[in-house]
């Protein structure tokens, strides 16, 4: 008995640590880790996809804030530590400089710069009147024909949160999640004319999550074992930062080259790959709410699908056995809402008794009506069926009076798009036989009905007025 348990734990350690192992077993128990370059990301892949400029653009950044003026949250409040990073300043001319597209220079500490120059100027003076050798003058600094400026203009909390678990006699899992969001404003000013030539905004959710598996059971008497692992995983905040101010820039040089601020080396630049890429982004992403959802139809306005089933009899005869059938659907989207109308032609067989032995019958039916679909912008969406039908009993062995029985059906089922165009689909129906005849035997209150479980697949075809193509990038 104690082994068992003592097997049971550790399997449920082991699943916890299995669930969650990519940041589990990273953590450094040992040793602390020595310092390294820091994380890129994705960054320099974009930056090497960025058309070529003609000329580098001089650039100024004053001071590009935290403008959210909010703090950490915490479950008992707020500390004084900011939500966000205040170097918002530093990473941006880092984005400038990485992009090759502007000669950032310096401004946010133009106090030290004027002050060094200074000290500069005063020490030549000085060496000059005690050598009497003429010291060069400082060449002037440099001027900037664009001001940037901007700055984190939003930091939203708890925008999405949501766990699940699951405990039985004391052992047991969970798993919680939060996302947060930041938000990033920047915009190009003509130093000339104070015209402001563009703006932009990027933003940039920030995950968090926590998995933990426990176990408090007795496993003798007067022995109790208790045990407990998990692990939490927080984005930083200094990454998303830095991930939506790239964004921004990236944006900023392609809408600059669309409106003529700035011009690339290659001629065709506005036409290129990279383009055509970032407009079809700045398309897509029209079909975006403010929680990232799309607010599109996935699925195109024509379906037809192909499901297999196990039907079970239910009726005036006992012992109801298990059949296999078959199912073809075709479905058509009504407008702009949640309906649809199907059409489905099945075949399958009803029986009970050993090996059928009691009364076992072939069924062919067709049947119209409504299918609601919960979720139609995801991938993965539940469905509600109700509609009303015909079925055809075989005559085979059994008298033809009243071989069309009608029917009503309603069902539940769910769908997953693995491509824009296929689904697959599960569900669980019930057809009720709006006749006590479908099995020949006429008694008790009820009428015969049968209950079908189907799998199968969806295609769906037609041109959709959303982009379907959005889908790959959820």
């Amino acid at each position: 008995m104690f082994l068992r348990r003592l097997l049971t734990a550790a399997g449920l350690l082991l699943l916890a640590g299995l669930s969650g192992c990519a940041s589990y077993f990273h953590q450094s128990f040992i040793k602390p880790e020595a310092a390294r370059l820091g994380a890129e990301v994705n960054s320099n892949e974009v930056w090497r996809h960025l058309p070529p400029a003609r000329q580098r653009v001089v650039v100024a950044v004053y001071k590009f804030r935290d403008q959210t003026g909010q703090y950490k949250p915490q479950a008992n409040g707020s500390s004084f530590s900011t939500a966000v990073t205040q170097g918002a300043t530093t990473i941006l001319l880092r984005a400038l400089e990485e992009s090759q597209w502007f000669d950032p220079i310096e401004r946010e500490n133009l106090g030290n710069l004027l002050n060094e120059r200074k000290i500069i100027r005063s020490t030549r003076e000085e060496y000059s009147q005690q050598t009497g050798q003429r010291q060069p003058n400082l060449p002037p600094l440099l001027f900037a024909g664009i001001l940037l400026e901007g700055g984190i203009i939003s930091y939203d909390s708890n925008i999405l949160t949501g766990g699940a678990g699951l405990r039985y006699f004391g052992a047991g899992a969970s798993g919680q999640y939060r996302q947060d969001r930041v938000t990033v404003y920047l915009r190009a000013i003509s130093t000339n004319t104070g015209k402001i030539l563009k703006t932009v905004y990027t933003s940039k959710t920030i995950l968090s999550q926590q998995v933990d598996a426990s176990l408090f059971q007795f496993v003798d008497f007067k022995r109790l074992l208790e045990t407990e692992t998990g692990f939490t995983y927080n984005e930083p905040s200094e990454m998303a930062v830095k991930e939506a101010i790239e964004k921004s820039v990236q944006s900023l040089i392609y809408e600059g080259l669309l409106v003529n601020i700035w011009a690339s080396a290659d001629t065709a630049a506005t036409r290129g790959l990279p383009m055509q890429a970032y407009l079809k982004e700045k398309e897509e992403n029209l079909a975006y709410d403010a929680l990232g959802r799309q607010t599109t139809f996935r699925r195109r306005p024509v379906g037809l699908g192909l499901t297999g089933a196990v039907q079970l009899y239910q009726g005036d005869f006992a012992q109801p056995q298990y059949r296999l059938g078959s199912e073809f659907t075709f479905r058509y989207r009504i407008g702009d809402g949640y309906l649809s109308s199907f059409l489905n032609a099945g075949t399958g067989r009803l029986a009970a008794g050993p090996n059928g032995q009691f009364f076992d019958q072939r069924v062919n039916y067709a049947e119209l009506g409504l299918l609601a679909c919960l979720f139609p912008y995801d991938r993965f969406s539940p469905y509600l069926l109700a509609g009303a039908g015909a079925t055809m009993r075989s005559s085979t062995g059994i008298s033809t009076d009243g071989n069309l029985v009608p029917h009503a059906v309603l069902g539940l089922g769910a769908e997953y798009l693995i491509t824009p165009k296929i689904g697959i689909n599960v569900g669980l129906d019930n057809h009720l036989y709006l006749s006590d005849r479908i099995d020949q035997v006429s008694q008790g209150r009820y009428k015969d009905y049968a209950w079908s479980a189907r799998a199968g697949l969806v295609f769906y075809i037609g041109k959709g007025k959303g982009n379907s193509e959005i889908f790959y990038k959820k």
